[in-house]
């Protein structure tokens, strides 16, 4: 039974359409589409005979860009993989051949096509997203193999550039408002923390080809560290900024969310490498609900630039 299975991935010509999702990753497509979604939001323009932007817009952001940066670091992660994730559709056989540079290329530019479609701003800012997906994992830049680059290029797309694009389709590719920019960037900065709570899970297999993410480069009990900083630190400088712009309650509700993420950190920090996922699976999303209820204070409160 083993070898007919072996032999039946051999001969595979084509991928599965299910090992093409599973390359494409739908459950990381949610942070994009989330922040596109708060951009829009934080904006305080009505739906109204926009509603074609909106969903296309969060389609770019997610199963299309998104997707498409997946696909990429799948291909140049297949080494890696086979040592992590051996299960993984291109190291188990199930992405025969060169089939997994086929599917990203061809992601890529369907999401250039759909963001030409929707607007300049969005063609743009598809355009960038998907070189830094393409210098994030291809050598030789491969922004991945140390850790604060490859963070920083993550947080600035799935976060800050799906918001300021969000916000920019929404207006007529107009620059947002000022407020809604230094959101923006304060939770591009926190998203470089959840990143490194990723890499917690490939540790041996990141040591052995040379990745220096950031356990690797500051040690488990440093990089668990560094990333609850850099989760907490932006979301308390967005607590103060809400003050200033006279959103009390919202600023309140960030407090409640950032309490409730320290808690789960102490316990995290504790053995990082076994409470990485759990702090991902339920502290990650105080940290976005923060994004959405920020968004709504801004909302109609500030004009365009």
């Amino acid at each position: 039974m083993g070898d007919a299975i072996i032999n039946t991935l051999t001969m595979r010509r084509f991928p599965a359409p299910s090992a093409i999702l599973e390359l494409l990753k739908p459950i990381t497509w949610f942070p994009p589409m989330w922040a596109f979604a708060c951009g829009v939001i934080a904006t305080g323009v009505s739906f109204e005979g926009r509603w074609h932007l909106l969903i296309a817009g969060v389609i770019l952001a997610g199963p299309m860009v998104c997707a498409a940066s997946q696909a990429v670091n799948d291909w140049f992660d297949r080494e890696v993989d086979a040592i992590n994730e051996p299960q993984r559709p291109i190291p188990s056989g199930r992405m025969p051949g060169a089939w997994g540079l086929y599917v990203a290329i061809i992601w890529t530019g369907l999401s250039l096509l759909l963001g030409w479609l929707i607007s300049p701003w969005a063609f743009v800012a598809t355009l960038l997203g998907l070189l830094l997906a393409w210098f994030y994992s291809m050598p030789p830049l491969r922004f991945k193999q140390n850790g604060w680059l490859g963070n920083a290029a993550c947080g600035i797309s799935y976060e800050g550039l799906a918001w300021f694009t969000g916000s920019a389709v929404m207006m007529g590719d107009l620059i947002p408002s000022t407020p809604s920019i230094l959101l923006a960037i304060l939770y591009s900065i926190g998203a470089h923390g959840i990143m490194t709570l990723n890499d917690f899970k490939a540790i041996e297999g990141d040591r052995q080809m040379g990745v220096l993410s950031l356990p690797v480069q500051l040690g488990v009990a440093g990089a668990a560290e560094n990333a609850c900083l850099m989760m907490l630190a932006p979301q308390f400088g967005v607590f103060g900024l809400l003050l200033i712009w006279g959103a009390y309650w919202q600023a309140g509700v960030i407090v409640l969310l950032i309490a409730g993420q320290m808690v789960m950190m102490r316990n995290f920090l504790l053995d990082p490498v076994k409470r990485a996922l759990f702090l991902s699976g339920f502290g990650v999303p105080l940290f976005v609900a923060g994004m959405m209820v920020s968004a709504f204070a801004v909302a109609g409160r500030f004009s365009v630039n």
